[in-house]
Order: structure tokens, then sequence, then C-alpha cells
């Protein structure tokens, strides 16, 4: 029998939840729900099964993570769309990676879709919707107190690092890592580790071959079987 068992529900999110784990201090549940939102949650709707496939794809690559020696949250997953995890302070920036041209990045530049950058792009983005998770610059962020410069700089490095152990990692499966979204959090001892998730719900993968989209853009843009494109991902890299 399981020594985790949900106790308060302390946060729901568009995607997960988080419980409380009776008798256990520092640790959290979270859950992983169907539903899919897009456009700052102006479009809703549900994936099938997208709660099982996120899980299962995070469990999978921060297990991968952590042996390359990238610190995570992770502790087990304990059912198809639960995983124990620590407890941590979250920073309020979401921290994108950008390899090749696509999404918003469009509007903001000349790049055309499909242009490969001649590197990585690392953007930050304040995590508040109700302003929309605006793009924020270095000086944004310390302005406003969101950490400091060495904070800063570590989400860069650790965002830079995360990059290039994934690349390779979905190249084996046949697909494109064109951009992807991290959150971090402090533990206990201060230690910035990534927490949240990795899943075409954070993710823009596209066949290698093909060029076709495998994750939630097919959502956002109506772009054909949303459950098949999830379920694809799932197949290629659990097996």
């Amino acid at each position: 029998m399981t020594p985790y068992r949900k106790n308060k529900l302390i946060y729901e999110g568009k995607a997960k939840k988080l419980y409380t784990i009776k008798g256990l201090k520092g640790l959290l549940i979270q859950e992983f729900k169907d539903d899919a939102t897009a456009f700052n949650a102006q479009k809703k709707g549900k994936i099938l099964n997208k709660g099982i496939i996120n899980c299962g794809l995070t469990d999978y690559i921060f297990r991968y993570l952590e042996k390359k020696r990238i610190k995570t949250h992770l502790v087990k997953q304990i059912s198809p769309t639960e995983m124990v995890i620590h407890k941590l302070k979250i920073i309020p920036i979401e921290v994108v990676v950008r390899n090749i041209a696509a999404g918003s990045l469009l509007k903001k530049t000349s790049f055309r879709e499909g242009q490969i950058l001649p590197k990585p792009i690392v953007e930050f983005y304040y995590k508040n919707d109700a302003l929309g998770d605006p793009m924020i610059s270095d000086s944004h962020a310390l302005a406003m107190k969101l950490g400091n410069e060495k904070d800063l700089l570590t989400l860069k490095k650790l965002a830079l690092k995360i990059n290039s152990v994934l690349i390779p990692l979905f190249r084996k499966k046949g697909l494109k890592l064109v951009d992807f979204k991290l959150e971090f959090g402090k533990d206990k001892n201060g230690r910035i580790i990534l927490g949240d998730e990795i899943t075409p719900d954070t993710c823009r993968l596209w066949d290698i071959k093909t060029g076709r989209k495998l994750d939630k853009d097919v959502f956002r843009f109506d772009l054909g079987d949303v459950d098949a494109a999830y379920r694809e991902v799932s197949e290629r890299l659990l097996g």
C-alpha cells in the first residue's frame, strides 16, 4: 500500500493539481489533468488521456535529466496520472529556449517559421495570468525582485544545459525540439531545481522527416487529431 495519501488541494492550474501528503512535509502530489487550454485559457478543451501521457513523459524525461546530473523536483510516479514531488518555492519566471523559429518569435523578429537559429535563444516571461505572461528582460526581473543576478544566470545556464541534453534524446526518437518552456523553483536549501513538466504541452516537437507538428499547436490551431499527436510522442519516447 502506498504511503502517499492525498490530503489538501493547495493549487489547481490549467493542467495540474497539487496536494499536500498526509503525514509528510516537504513533499506534494502532482496530478496531471486531461484539460487543455490555449491563448491564455481563451480556448479550452480536453485531450484524451493527456494526464496519463504527460505524467508518464515527465517521469521519463525527468529521470533521464537526473541521470545527466540535472536536479528536478521528481521523487517518483505513484499512479498513471500522479507523481510525488519535492515542494519548491516557485520562481515566477517561465524560461523559454528556442532552437528553431516558431510561435510568438515570428511576431517579434524577421525569422521565418522553421528557420534554424544560429544558437539557442533564451527568453524570460513573467508568470502572471492577469498580465498574459508577458516577456520580460533581466532588468525587469531584477526590478520586480523576481530573482537576483545569480538566480537569473543560473536559470539561463540550467535551461541551456537541459536543452543540450534533450535535443539528442528527442532526435533519437525522430523528433525536432523546436522550443520549450521550463519552470524552476528553490528547494529548502535555496538551490534552484527544475519543476513543473516537460511534455507536448510545454514543448514544440516536429517530426524530423515530415515537419509534422506533434504538440499543443495541433490543439491551438486545429491542425488535426491532437489525441493522436500526444499519443505518438508518448509511444516514440516510452516505446
